[in-house]
């Protein structure tokens, strides 16, 4: 009974590892879920003011250096700090960082988001390392795919609760007290962490380095310096090859870290050249994923807030108002909300507050960029929905909070994790589950179909005058939520499989660093958007982008089951 029970449950270090998580996700997506809004928001309404250009800008280059620096935090995890310590000092830049959020002005807005980026490098890597790490017994191996699953349905507890927290955080008092919710968040996970650190001590282990592995020195030398050196040719160098200097910068900078990788496989010994080809292989191909996956946090929240109808009926309005959770705005009949005759109407109200202002009246001149940013919020609602649907003079209208909509994703994947498990533990007992890198692929697949879906949601409606409803959102994100949990969880597991030991956090930092390169696409990607008059175009690009690498990813399937018999694996 005792071995049947050993060989069954999961250890208990994984849920100190999941509540872990769990809450450093919650601040993790809570500010995600804001970031977008909060930058396009007016200077007045206590946001940054920002154009759609600049913020998916540094939406994107936030996203990938958030997921760049785990390389340099999975190094000196495996080298100097181990994995605890790393965790601990993740989670105190973290926090950090989301109170800075809190703070006014541009200046700290990107002191935070610098110790954001350099926190997630120090803590992602190492404690998904952890987790593989407490599956290597033999007793246990059999459960690695299952174990990362519950950890997945863990992070995405903590990123289905906090847009709620946001959203009435936000809608109450303001932008900085919605991030200062996420220090605090990070904080409860830093402090259960510590408390159960003990149940994971044994995996904490500093591996020694070998012959192969470059010395941390040459290192910085090689691989480090070059990155600086790059990316500042990249910001320098004449005219935009990838559309701006940030994008020039981030993604020619990424290269002598990709050279690195590379040279790892290079430099390996006979019987890692073909696990590492395998690894570097797959994480190529994934950064398609990234760059549509993460496009939730911009380009689909933009969908969400101007082209989705966000009424709430009148019975969840109630509740909403009650609970202070319903975002309101006013219609004013007088106004033409179409984008000419509106802009010119901005305008004119614009002259006026500046008038007032010049004349010494700076009390009136407040007052008239309030009334700017709520028409101009209005106007971001109204001016694509049909007249019989719009309140009547001077009444309000309550709606579906935009931040709320990021929560989608997260309830589908709690929803759908027992299922997806069940289905592949239900294959795995008939000798029928797919291996690992089958499951990516088949990921990779229901992801170009979520593209899909959102080209038939522009094509249910004429944007200019209508608003899709919400049911395309939550199908969309119901599609790519599947393609996310055969690929994201399976990715972390087969670098516990296939990585050398002594390269394992190393090697995480390299999925990171696939994403990384995936989420500064998507940015990319999203700054797209506004060009795009036919909106099912866009997603239209996004299906071609995915299916291209998904149709390789299948093409090598055979080579890539066959590494990981040959280390043992499935």
């Amino acid at each position: 009974m005792e071995n049947l029970k050993q060989s069954t449950s999961h250890p208990r270090g994984l849920y100190v590892l999941f509540f872990t998580e769990m809450w450093e996700r919650f601040g993790y997506y809570l500010m995600l879920g804001i970031f977008s809004l909060y930058m396009l928001d007016s200077v007045q309404n206590g946001g940054m003011g920002f154009s759609a250009t600049k913020k998916s800008d540094i939406y994107g280059t936030y996203l990938g250096l958030v997921y760049l620096t785990p390389f340099i935090g999975g190094l000196l995890a495996d080298r100097i700090l181990g994995y605890r310590r790393s965790i601990i000092i993740g989670a105190l830049l973290m926090a950090a960082g989301y109170l800075g959020m809190a703070l006014p002005g541009e200046t700290a807005f990107y002191i935070a988001l610098l110790l954001i980026i350099l926190g997630n490098g120090f803590f992602k890597p190492n404690i998904s390392t952890l987790v593989g790490n407490l599956y290597n017994k033999p007793e246990n191996q059999h459960k690695k795919d299952a174990g990362y699953n519950i950890f997945y349905m863990g992070i995405n507890i903590g990123a289905f609760v906090c847009n709620f927290v946001a959203a009435y955080m936000r809608i109450n008092y303001g932008w900085g007290y919605a991030f200062a919710a996420a220090g605090v968040g990070m904080l409860i996970g830093l402090t259960w962490f510590i408390l159960g650190m003990k149940h994971v001590k044994d995996v904490d282990i500093i591996k020694p380095t070998t012959k192969e592995d470059l010395p941390l020195k040459k290192i910085l030398a090689t691989v480090f310096i070059p990155v600086i050196i790059f990316g500042m040719l990249g910001w320098i160098i004449p005219g935009n090859i990838f559309g701006s200097n940030s994008n020039d910068a981030f993604l020619i900078g990424c290269m002598p870290v990709v050279f690195y990788y590379i040279s790892l496989w290079y430099r390996a010994s006979q019987s890692d050249k073909r696990p590492l080809a395998a690894l570097l292989t797959v994480m190529g191909c994934v950064v398609v994923f990234w760059a549509i996956f993460h496009q939730n946090g911009d380009a689909l929240t933009v969908w969400a807030k101007d082209y989705t109808d966000r009424k709430m009926p009148a019975a969840v309005a109630n509740v909403a108002t009650k609970a202070n959770m319903a975002q309101t705005v006013n219609y004013d009949a007088s106004i033409n909300y179409s984008n000419e005759e509106f802009d010119a109407y901005l305008t004119a109200l614009k002259k006026e507050k500046d008038s007032l202002f010049n004349a010494g009246n700076k009390a009136a001149a407040d007052d008239m960029a309030k009334t700017i940013a709520i028409r101009g919020n209005s106007r971001e609602y109204f001016a694509n929905l049909p007249a019989n649907e719009r309140p009547a003079q001077g009444k309000d209208l309550k709606l579906i909070s935009t931040e709320l909509f990021q929560s989608i994703n997260p309830f589908w994947v709690i929803v759908l994790t027992p299922f997806v498990v069940g289905v592949f533990g239900f294959l795995r007992r008939r000798g029928k589950e797919p291996s690992t890198p089958a499951k990516i692929a088949i990921g990779l697949f229901i992801t170009a179909l979520s593209a899909l879906v959102m080209v038939a949601a522009v094509k249910s409606v004429n944007t200019s005058t209508d608003k899709a409803s919400a049911l395309w959102l939550w199908a969309s994100y119901g599609v790519i939520t599947i393609g996310e949990l055969c690929l994201s969880p399976m990715g972390l597991s087969l670098v516990s499989k296939l990585s050398p030991p002594r390269l394992t956090s190393l090697m995480m930092g390299g999925w990171f660093l696939s994403t990384s390169i995936g989420n500064k696409l998507s940015g990319i990607l999203s700054g797209l958007w506004e060009s795009y008059t036919d909106k099912s175009k866009f997603f239209l690009t996004n299906f071609l982008i995915v299916i291209v690498p998904t149709i390789a990813l299948f093409l090598l399937l055979r080579w890539l089951n066959n590494v990981m018999r040959e280390k043992g694996v499935k």
